[in-house]
């Protein structure tokens, strides 16, 4: 089974940010993180791929949101994060 492709749009001094991404490197999972603390076009793609979203981390994984930290802390607490990252 391969990987999804997993994605992260954070913003520098982030706590949620810094905890999402240390979650998903403790899984061992590669992800590709976007920065959004200058705002730019990266912000306004989070807007189109993930519409009313207004805090960060947003979390994709190929493509389908998966919200924020406490969201995917809650799938992994209820051991539903790993079949969603491909574990």
């Amino acid at each position: 089974m391969s990987q999804p492709k997993i994605e992260i749009y954070t913003k520098w001094g982030c706590p949620y940010c810094v905890a999402a991404k240390a979650l998903l490197e403790k899984k061992g999972v590669a992800f590709e993180e976007y920065d959004l603390t200058m705002g730019g076009p990266r912000r306004d793609e989070m807007l189109q791929r993930v519409p009313g979203a207004t805090t960060v981390p947003q979390i994709l994984v190929d493509g389908k949101p998966y919200g924020g930290f406490d969201d995917i802390n809650a799938l992994d607490r209820q051991g539903k994060l790993d079949p969603v990252l491909g574990l």
